[in-house]
């Protein structure tokens, strides 16, 4: 299943981790354990996803309309055939972008009664 062109908003707020992997996915085309390395990367290892619960984040991802599977892989000696490689999809970036502004206003928020050091 995916999107029926719905607004990316219906989303909100995204689980933490499906955001993580939206950004991992954002610059290139990863395989799981990549997917893995680049968030615990991205996070200096303040968050490290399990692969059960990468796999089942992106099995709702894909009926979500938020990734999809590539179909076409690296060259043979780059790959391993066990892996599977993911994309993010044009839905999926908008999804990931109007999050970036949800939680944009909520530290702007948080500045403004003070729990973030910063302007308002």
């Amino acid at each position: 299943m995916t999107h029926d062109g719905s607004d990316p908003e219906k989303l909100l707020p995204l689980p933490p981790v499906t955001f993580h992997i939206l950004v991992a996915l954002s610059d290139q085309d990863r395989h799981g354990y990549a997917i893995i390395q680049d968030v615990t990367a991205r996070t200096d290892g303040a968050l490290t996803i399990q692969a059960g619960t990468l796999y089942r984040s992106i099995q709702r991802m894909l009926e979500q309309g938020l990734v999809a599977e590539k179909r076409t892989r690296p060259a043979i000696g780059e790959d391993d055939e066990r892996r599977r490689y993911y994309r993010i999809t044009p839905f999926g970036r908008a999804v990931a972008q109007a999050e970036a502004r949800r939680l944009t206003q909520m530290v702007k928020l948080a500045r403004a009664c003070g729990f973030v050091p910063g302007k308002a």
